[in-house]
């Protein structure tokens, strides 16, 4: 049973309704804005509710539901349009169906069962379906350093920072780094993006991964009785993701979870989180003499 938080009534209810085992999810995107740093007018608010919209989905699939996602847009130019696949796919978000600005049950099948939007817009008249309201994005970077080199007493600032780049091949951080710090907080929670974030989000899964690499090297075996179920839990109840993100990382320190099983967990789980986990399996350096 996959159950949210209805935002208009704050009650969690049951979606799709038993004992139908088709989801139909609306994700709607906030206008684009032409102010952003990229010029393609996407910032981090519209990559945030698309990526709600993904875990919402693959939740659903790990509960046997089948999913039909439906993704509205504002009036996309062909350039923005491009723009947000490109970075939708580096994001690891699955692509729904891009059906525009107009009203969506006929791409779903029918009305939705859930509507997936900004907590400050107003995506229109959404009187069937319960509602996720995902919360704001803030930005912040650390200034340029301008002082000489060595000059440790120069002053550090924070400025807004640039919308994520829609270029893959951009200079940027790993954007699963991007992911993983947006899936860290409840999705109605406000959160900031900063430059120490990201580099912290970073290491985290560079560690992970290195991990999962390690223990691939180990005898399997099965995920834990009580890992799953609790992972499967904080999944289904309100898309619990941060949770999940904390048992991780608990997992990892255990002695008493064997490394095959380790592996096997962290490469389930990631079935939702889609943090690509399981990367470097088989491209260990070696090890030894």
């Amino acid at each position: 049973m996959l159950r949210i938080t209805d935002t208009r009534t704050g009650h969690l209810v049951e979606i799709p309704a038993a004992p139908r085992r088709l989801l139909r999810s609306c994700v709607h995107l906030p206008a684009l804005g032409a102010g952003t740093d990229d010029g393609t007018g996407i910032g981090p608010l519209h990559l945030r509710v698309p990526l709600i919209g993904d875990v919402l989905a693959r939740t659903a699939e790990l509960n046997g539901l089948q999913v039909v996602t439906v993704l509205t847009t504002p009036e996309l130019t062909p350039d923005r349009a491009r723009a947000l696949d490109r970075v939708m796919a580096v994001l690891g978000i699955h692509p729904p169906t891009v059906i525009g600005p107009h009203r969506p049950e006929a791409a779903l099948g029918g009305p939705a069962d859930v509507h997936v939007t900004a907590g400050d817009t107003d995506p229109g008249d959404l009187a069937v379906g319960a509602r996720i309201e995902v919360g704001r994005v803030d930005t912040t970077v650390p200034e340029q350093d301008t002082a000489a080199p060595g000059d440790s007493t120069a002053p550090a600032h924070d400025t807004p920072a640039p919308a994520y780049a829609a270029d893959p091949a951009d200079d940027t951080p790993d954007p699963l780094a991007v992911r993983l710090l947006l899936l860290g907080r409840p999705y109605g929670t406000p959160v900031t993006v900063t430059g120490a974030a990201l580099a912290g989000a970073g290491r985290t899964l560079r560690d992970w991964r290195r991990s999962v690499a390690d223990w691939a090297q180990q005898p399997s075996r099965p995920v834990p009785a009580d890992l799953l179920g609790q992972s499967h839990a904080a999944f289904a109840e309100d898309l619990d993701v941060a949770a999940v993100l904390a048992l991780l990382a608990e997992v990892a320190g255990r002695s008493d979870v064997p490394a095959g099983a380790k592996f096997e967990t962290f490469a389930h789980l990631d079935r939702v989180l889609g943090l690509d986990l399981a990367r470097d399996v088989g491209h260990q350096r070696p090890t030894g003499p």
